[in-house]
């Protein structure tokens, strides 16, 4: 199943439009909405998806992609990594094969945990993280606790809060 562009994909486009340059990974990737994006400002974008299904979708549309379980395939470091990660707590009811693309783990935070802490090696000196979440996900005070990072933009839907945020390193 290839995560169709939401009220998500959309918010974290516009930010990708306004900031994203250089070298760029787009984490996660799905449907290919923010590599897409990104290829509007640069033409050194690479996208990963842990589904290949995704990968070859994103390929069949001219991105470059590779698939990959967070970074355990992704070579050398970036200017911008883009993530729009499966951040919701685990519905018992949810059908496995759209788990992939919503499910953040038991709570909710542990893909997006485990992507913080192998980012760093990912990211240029003056390298950024673009990335969104729901505020069902947890606190970012404390998620984000080993980057600097601000909230950019915030929208309410009817049963979450989402926001996107912007991380460097400290």
């Amino acid at each position: 199943m290839i995560y169709e562009p939401r009220e998500d994909s959309e918010l974290l486009q516009r930010w990708v439009r306004k900031l994203v340059q250089g070298k760029v990974l787009d984490m996660g990737t799905g449907s290919g909405i923010q590599a897409l994006a990104a290829l509007e400002n640069t033409k050194d974008v690479l996208a990963v998806d842990v589904n290949p299904e995704c990968v070859a979708f994103v390929q069949k549309k001219g991105v470059s992609a590779l698939e990959s379980d967070l970074f355990s395939h992704v070579p050398g470091k970036f200017d911008w990594i883009i993530f729009n990660p499966p951040y919701l707590p685990e519905d018992i009811d949810e059908p496995e094969d759209s788990k992939l693309a919503t499910t953040g783990g038991l709570v909710g935070d542990e893909i997006l945990t485990a992507f913080l802490v192998l980012a760093k090696e990912h990211l240029t000196e003056k390298g950024n993280i673009l990335l969104v979440m729901s505020d069902l996900t947890g606190e970012p005070e404390k998620l984000f606790k080993d980057y600097s990072w601000k909230c950019l933009e915030n929208e309410k839907l009817f049963f979450e809060e989402l926001g996107v945020y912007l991380l460097s390193l400290r």
